[in-house]
């Protein structure tokens, strides 16, 4: 019998992918738009960022305990066409109701945030269980589309801002709500393989490996948590913070991150070895870029700082689940449900955290009638980007214990 043509399987992956990174990237670019036209606070755009990924967190826990109950090959099918309802929400009730803005926004991004965990759970699985001479590549390429397709939104979003104006947002979000439909036709023209959704096995290798999946969890929160504040909230800070107009900030900023992130893990997939090493090295660069951010005020240095950490956290998500299936090869679609679950968890409370920050700082310095080189809303960004940097902080520290659990040597 004939083996399935699973090419088509693998670039329906990788177009949905591009496609979802309208979800994760547009929002953000539009933070200070919603601020301004609706009046909605920080702290409530950040619960929208908190809201995106506690969705998807529910989602990859519902996988984890119940994969088996689900039609694997309908799920990736449909997926995208959720992605498209969504979003056309997120767009139709803001313009429709403007008294119910917030209403509107919340309720696309639950709807859009479940085809967005779906995707976490089942693409990364699906590639893996493709036949590969180099799954390690196959995965890391998965995961820079996110990148390049986060560049290719920004682009087109920045154009279309300076050409229509801001105020015309939900015409673009309404455009690129056909992406989704395009990769779901993908998939039903795709087969799709068949793997597992559990492992069996012994009580004390159950043991052990239930040890080194946890680690892996804390590790892809970690990396996560570092990622995603600097994706959702580079844009926000550039423009208050440094003054630059919006349309300069989202190019020179979001697009120059996700550029960076998008070829470190391009690179990674062609040249990489040793995922330990580079996971370690992008913890320690992560670190230093939020600390710069945070303590200099140099504008020019804290721009560079803001680009680099896509560089340096590139490969923290991607690592996490590339270190996983190294050290323990085999694991079924639950413990990838997992690891969504712990980088969805890292997602939704670092930018969540960042906004209560912005928020209160801001307001503590307004009321006190704080005055110097800073803004009260400068100072509120500059203190929440010092409070990110906790996060790549413990991940230096968790990545020395993983690298003792798994006994990963010098060359390994």
């Amino acid at each position: 019998m004939a083996q399935p043509n699973y090419t088509r399987t693998k670039r329906a992956c990788y177009f949905a992918y591009v496609a979802a990174a309208s979800v994760f990237c547009l929002p953000p670019m539009l933070f200070v738009t919603f601020q301004e036209t609706y009046g909605i606070p920080y702290t409530l755009l950040g619960t929208l960022v908190a809201v995106n990924f506690c969705t998807q967190l529910g989602i990859d826990l519902i996988f984890s305990f119940l994969s088996k109950h689900f039609n694997i090959r309908l799920t990736v099918r449909v997926m995208p066409l959720l992605t498209s309802l969504g979003m056309v929400v997120y767009a139709l009730i803001p313009t429709l109701w403007p008294q119910h803005a917030y209403a509107g926004l919340l309720i696309g991004t639950v709807i859009f945030s479940v085809a967005a965990g779906l995707g976490e759970v089942l693409l990364s699985p699906t590639v893996a269980a493709l036949p590969s001479d180099n799954p390690e590549r196959d995965m890391s390429l998965l995961h820079s589309l996110y990148g390049w397709g986060v560049v290719l939104m920004v682009v087109i979003g920045s154009a279309f801002f300076a050409l229509f104006g801001t105020e015309n947002w939900m015409y673009l979000i309404m455009a690129l709500a056909v992406l989704p439909l395009i990769a779901s036709l993908l998939f039903w023209a795709a087969p799709i393989p068949s793997f597992e959704v559990s492992h069996p096995e012994s009580k004390t290798a159950a043991k052990k490996r239930n040890v080194g999946l946890l680690l892996c969890v804390v590790c892809i929160f970690l990396g996560s948590a570092a990622e995603n504040t600097m994706t959702n909230w580079i844009s926000g800070y550039m423009e208050v913070s440094i003054g630059i107009p919006k349309e300069v900030c989202d190019i020179i900023g979001l697009a120059l991150f996700a550029t960076l992130l998008g070829c470190t893990r391009t690179l990674y997939a062609k040249w990489g070895r040793n995922i330990w090493r580079m996971m370690t090295v992008g913890m320690v660069g992560a670190l230093v870029c939020y600390l710069t951010v945070g303590l200099i005020s140099n504008a020019a240095v804290a721009i560079v700082a803001c680009v680099l950490t896509g560089c340096f956290t590139s490969m923290l998500w991607p690592g996490s689940l590339i270190l996983m299936e190294e050290r323990m090869p085999g694991l079924g679609i639950a413990a990838y449900a997992l690891m969504a679950a712990g980088g969805d968890l890292g997602a939704s409370v670092a930018p969540q955290l960042m906004g209560i920050i912005v928020d209160t700082v801001s307001n503590a310095a307004g009321q006190m009638g704080v005055t110097g080189a800073l803004s009260p809303e400068q100072l509120g960004m500059k203190t929440g980007m010092l409070v990110a940097a906790a996060f790549p902080a413990l991940g230096v520290v968790w990545m020395f214990i993983i690298k003792r659990y798994f006994k990963i040597g010098k060359k390994q």
